[in-house]
């Protein structure tokens, strides 16, 4: 983590300075300058100082509209739109006149807060005062307008517009793109009498955003200059069409990569579920050495690594994150806890959560819902009271970790207890993973009858997972009704998922009712489909393999065989007797 102590004590430093400064003003009787407060009021809002700032401000007997202006930019410059709106309220009531740099400024908080009603009373005021030629005012009000999808107006102001520069033509255009309107925005684009490389990304963006790829790329092949952003635009675009190939292509052509060039490269592997692509790109980022990984690289990565669970890939990953200064960063701490967590080192998961010194909300219910999955509920249940008292306000995937604690330890009670609290202590409406957790701990807890009533009390349809988790109940227990009752329901909602037939198989077979194996068997063929075999990885010398059932097709299928038929051995001499059942092919 970054030593930021050096750069706090100089601003500590330098607040003591101002502090001085406004001292000597005050001592001087010159804190009623028109000159010299206004620029006070701008240094504190860089040192980010806006409560001291109002109070210099509220010391002055003749506000004008300087001293305003210097407020409105400060507020605005610290994320205080809606100070900035209030305050020019208070501005108008006192007749203090603005000027042409008081409505810019005003206008894109009003943007920034969605408040296009008071936006349209400041356009009045714009035009009483008459700046409606000026060139910062019409900008400003084609923002307010596009963002609050009031095209028309929007376009109203553009026309308007005595000066338009391609500032101007690229916000109209991206009006129009943002409502949805390319066919505008094209014809707006074709009259533009100058583009520049940000109006041409800007149109390709347009086309890229409807998923019209095949146009993107005609515009983007006709540019007379293209940067790397105009790459990289492409590159996301054919990314998060779900076109690999035309990504990988795309790449390779770059005259240039930047760090965003890899990332549209690896993300787009990645959210096409292609995750060893994702560790080779990654690879060879780093062989070429050229542009290094920054912080959105390595969280993919790492995400790669836990889809495979390639853990020492992803144990390598965690060094070069530390030595690369990612140590102290949320987003890759967050990362690692997910990855240790899923990898099934719980231990290492807690110990990068104990050395985050900053915890995001992302923070806490990632290492909560790792407890959760290993069978620590008691850890997980801990660490929300710990949460709450750090002052994190939970969500619903909070709870969902929390619920899953309870099912683990059987804690029936406490989870109904905590289920209620969503609403009623954090006004947190429960979605239907919070009531397939809370059937689950009632069909865990054996208590069936309640789980059947629970599901009939929801507000929601329950969907398949929530049946699928009454069926496996109910082999455990061995309640055939409900369980030809939970497979009617999902012969409903999954007509053509065999898994649900076997697992009713199975419960019969438990019970030795082999005729109804059977007809099952016969239903289960009838559907068409067959059970999908079930899947393992392993991570051997950085390389990643996947293991299916039954299958013989790894070219050391019988060196693997052999391994197992020993390891097998094993089992049976320490008493372990397995179940041949859930090994046959249909099972």
């Amino acid at each position: 983590m970054k030593d930021t102590s050096g750069a706090h004590s100089e601003q500590l430093e330098t607040t003591k300075h101002l502090h001085q400064i406004q001292t000597q003003v005050v001592t001087s009787g010159l804190e009623q300058s028109d000159y010299i407060t206004p620029r006070i009021i701008t240094a504190c809002a860089q040192l980010k100082q806006m409560t001291y700032a109002r109070k210099m401000f509220d010391k002055i007997t003749d506000q004008n509209v300087v001293s305003w202006n210097a407020m409105f930019n400060g507020y605005a410059q610290n994320e205080f739109h809606r100070t900035v709106v209030v305050l020019f309220t208070q501005m108008k009531k006192l007749d203090v006149m603005p000027n042409c740099f008081t409505f810019p400024v005003v206008l894109k908080s009003c943007v920034k807060i969605n408040a296009l009603r008071e936006g349209e009373e400041l356009h009045c005021l714009v035009l009483k005062n008459g700046f409606r030629a000026n060139i910062f005012v019409g900008t400003a009000l084609i923002e307010l307008y596009s963002t609050g999808k009031a095209i028309e107006a929007a376009y109203k102001v553009f026309g308007e517009m005595d000066e338009r520069n391609v500032v101007v033509w690229t916000l109209m255009i991206n009006g129009y793109i943002s409502c949805g309107d390319i066919v505008s925005a094209r014809c707006l684009f074709e009259l533009a009498p100058e583009r520049d490389v940000i109006l041409w990304n800007t149109m390709v963006s347009g086309y890229i955003d409807v998923r019209n790829m095949i146009e993107a790329r005609k515009l983007f092949d006709q540019m007379p200059k293209k940067d790397v952003i105009s790459w990289n635009t492409m590159l996301s675009g054919y990314a998060n069409n779900g076109d690999v190939e035309e990504c990988k292509r795309l790449f390779e052509e770059m005259p240039e990569r930047n760090v965003f060039s890899w990332n549209g490269l690896i993300g787009g592997y990645a959210n096409n579920g292609l995750f060893f692509e994702v560790l080779d790109a990654f690879k060879r980022m780093l062989t070429e050495g050229r542009v290094f990984p920054n912080d959105a690289t390595i969280v993919t990565v790492l995400s790669a690594c836990t889809r495979l669970g390639a853990l020492d890939f992803g144990k390598w990953v965690h060094v070069y994150a530390e030595y690369n200064g990612y140590k102290g960063n949320v987003c890759v701490g967050n990362a690692l806890i997910d990855m240790y967590a899923k990898c099934g080192i719980i231990e290492n998961a807690v110990d990068v959560f104990n050395s985050m010194d900053t915890k995001d909300l992302i923070t806490w219910n990632t290492i909560i819902s790792g407890l959760a999955m290993h069978g620590r509920g008691a850890g997980a249940l801990s660490l929300f009271h710990e949460m709450k008292n750090a002052g994190e306000m939970p969500d619903g995937i909070t709870f969902i970790g929390i619920l899953c604690a309870c099912t683990h330890m059987g804690l029936v009670e406490e989870g109904l207890s905590y289920f209620q609290s969503m609403a009623m202590n954090y006004s947190i409406v429960p979605q239907i993973e919070h009531y397939g957790c809370m059937v689950d701990l009632l069909a865990r807890a054996g208590r069936l009858a309640e789980a059947v009533d629970f599901v009939k009390s929801m507000p929601i349809e329950a969907d398949a997972v929530i049946w699928a988790n009454l069926l496996g109940s109910c082999r455990v227990y061995k309640n055939v009704e409900l369980a030809e009752l939970a497979l009617e329901r999902l012969t409903e909602l999954e007509p053509k998922n065999p898994t649900n037939f076997v697992m009713l198989s199975n419960i019969y077979g438990d019970l030795g009712r082999w005729k109804d194996v059977a007809r099952i068997k016969v239903a289960m063929r009838d559907t068409g489909f067959k059970k999908l075999p079930g899947c393992s990885s392993i991570e051997v010398n950085e390389v990643v393999v996947n293991f299916y059932s039954l299958d013989k097709r790894h070219p050391k299928t019988e060196e693997i065989y052999e391994t197992l038929k020993g390891l097998t051995k094993l089992l049976r001499s320490s008493g372990y007797v397995p179940d041949a059942r859930v090994l046959e092919p249909g099972a």
